[in-house]
């Protein structure tokens, strides 16, 4: 499983999570205290062409913070 793909939270929180149940794109949010990561290979970009490919499905992102990683751009499935 890719860092992406993993909620911060345990099995039991995210059955209850409105985020990770209820919310449409089920993602959750920046703000959230378990979207912390902390896997070594975590850098923020600030790389316009990574932030802005059109290839990147963003959708295999379960935590908003992964949206802006440079690790996620780089090797998120593409279309």
């Amino acid at each position: 499983m890719n860092c992406w793909e993993q909620r911060g939270c345990d099995e039991e929180m995210s059955s209850l999570c409105p985020h990770a149940v209820a919310s449409h794109d089920k993602l959750c949010p920046a703000e959230c205290c378990y979207t912390n990561c902390l896997h070594p290979q975590r850098r923020l970009t600030s790389d316009l062409d990574l932030l802005l490919d059109i290839r990147v499905d963003r959708r295999a992102a379960v935590k908003a913070n992964c949206l802006n990683c440079e690790f996620f751009l780089r090797n998120a499935p593409k279309f």
